[in-house]
């Protein structure tokens, strides 16, 4: 549960009073709440309680889970799964047995996508550490200790055996006085 965000919350309550054009204590009084309790709300002072929030948002018409996550109660993700859930629930089209039918189906769909993203976020764990140990090996390659505990520089790739003395075999030696 995040934490409550009254500030917020209060300046969103009352752009949506302004919007229904209600007065502060038009909308007190639809609420059930006193005045001066909703005004220390609006300006950030006080902590409104679920039913207060859910009493202030059925005064304005508005969903009481956005004003939850307005004031951090609820999550986003879970607001709009309540909201899908009471889309389906409040639909007169279908029958029970269909709403039902339809929110099993939902969920199967959420859980099914939720395994496929922890697989997802496993597997780009798996490869940030595979990046640091295949980075730190490489650095372990570069600066090698010889046999006789002399520090000294190898290649990060593997050479095929006698493939340097091959390599210097082939380069002209300059046989001139300058060099």
């Amino acid at each position: 549960m995040a934490s409550l965000n009254v500030g917020n919350l209060g300046e969103y309550l009352r752009e949506q009073r302004r919007t229904a054009q209600l007065s502060l204590r038009q909308l007190a009084d639809a609420a059930g709440v006193s005045n001066p309790y909703l005004s220390q709300i609006e300006r950030g002072l006080r902590k409104p309680s679920a039913e207060v929030l859910q009493q202030v948002a059925k005064a304005l018409r508005i969903s009481a889970e956005t004003l939850y996550v307005r004031a951090g109660i609820l999550d986003e993700t879970e607001r709009e799964e309540l909201e899908t859930r009471a889309v389906v629930l409040a639909d007169p089209s279908i029958n029970e047995r269909q709403k039902q039918v339809l929110l099993q189906i939902y969920d199967s769909f959420r859980k099914e996508n939720a395994a496929e993203a922890a697989v997802a976020a496993a597997a780009e764990v798996d490869r940030a550490a595979a990046d640091r140990a295949g980075a730190a090996g490489s650095t372990e390659a570069t600066t090698g200790t010889t046999g006789a505990g002399i520090t000294g520089s190898t290649s990060t790739t593997e050479d095929p055996p006698g493939a340097r003395a091959a390599a210097a075999a082939e380069r002209p030696v300059d046989a001139s006085p300058d060099a």
